[in-house]
């Protein structure tokens, strides 16, 4: 796999990721419990993607 193509994939996870941070926090019954993780593995993304995208 290519450096591209593996920064494109964590692109992808990381939209994943907001769309279910979104939906949760929009759910009448938001689990804050699982909103904080979602937004913790969004985050762990982010910094793989900037870290690559440096390199």
């Amino acid at each position: 796999m290519s450096l591209s193509s593996h920064l494109e994939e964590l692109k992808r996870k990381h939209q994943t990721l907001s769309e279910a941070v979104e939906a949760a926090q929009r759910a009448p019954s938001a689990d804050e419990v699982r909103i904080t993780d979602l937004k913790k593995k969004k985050l762990r993304l982010k910094e793989e993607i900037s870290r690559l995208s440096t390199t």
